[in-house]
């Protein structure tokens, strides 16, 4: 992680942030039918702001944990749905937007957002 003075923000905004994917993508009480591929767009998008938020708080020399992670957490959430047999589908192209989205994400904190957590506290001080 970078050096962070509210590195303790920092963590709990992330944890939240991860468990509220983790429960958008399991839970089956909310929601209904989605226009056909637009939950593509839905993985795409978030796995897209997951990669900007990481990179946003860790060295970029340990960027590829951060996309081997959320590449993890993209499987284990369609094995998840997969396993739940709850009204959620695993989908392989489900996990294609997750990479998608985590390749794009790194590719935009390589050009812009990088490292964007140490800009927001040299602002607030």
């Amino acid at each position: 992680m970078l050096n962070l003075r509210y590195r303790p923000f920092w963590l709990a905004a992330s944890a939240v942030l991860v468990l509220g994917v983790v429960w958008g993508r399991l839970q089956t009480a909310l929601g209904g039918e989605v226009p056909q591929g637009f939950d593509k767009v839905e993985h795409f998008g978030t796995d897209l702001f997951l990669a900007v938020w990481c990179t946003g708080l860790i060295a970029r020399k340990r960027w590829w944990l951060v996309a081997a992670t959320l590449l993890l957490l993209g499987a284990a959430m369609e094995a998840g749905q997969y396993i739940m047999q709850a009204g959620r589908t695993a989908d392989a192209y489900d996990m294609a937007a997750n990479t998608a989205g985590i390749a794009a994400g790194l590719l935009l904190a390589a050009l812009l957002t990088g490292g964007w957590a140490q800009r927001i506290e040299s602002w607030l001080r």
